[in-house]
């Protein structure tokens, strides 16, 4: 059982929980392979387990509209410093 993973699995991993959704025939062995690496389909579905108990976690938060690449709203307190800057 291979732990860790790899950006790219990561990425590999989301993608193919697009493309294989709950209705799929042997949907966790199409994910485990395609992420390959020598994932399990235990290695899978304890990675889907942790990957929806962060999403549950982030909209408990609050963080449902939080965008990568700060540019989120941070305007209520005053925004970036580059943004102050070319603001005058």
């Amino acid at each position: 059982m291979s732990s860790s993973w790899t950006t790219r699995q990561n990425k590999v991993f989301e993608e193919a929980l697009a493309t294989y959704d709950k209705d799929t025939p042997d949907r966790w062995q199409k994910v485990a392979q395609a992420v390959g690496g020598g994932k399990t389909v235990d290695d899978v579905k304890k990675q889907y387990k942790e990957l929806t108990k962060d999403v549950r976690e982030m909209d408990t938060a609050g963080l449902q509209n939080f965008q990568y690449g700060g540019s989120s709203s941070n305007t209520s307190k005053g925004g970036s410093s580059s943004n102050r800057e070319q603001r005058g």
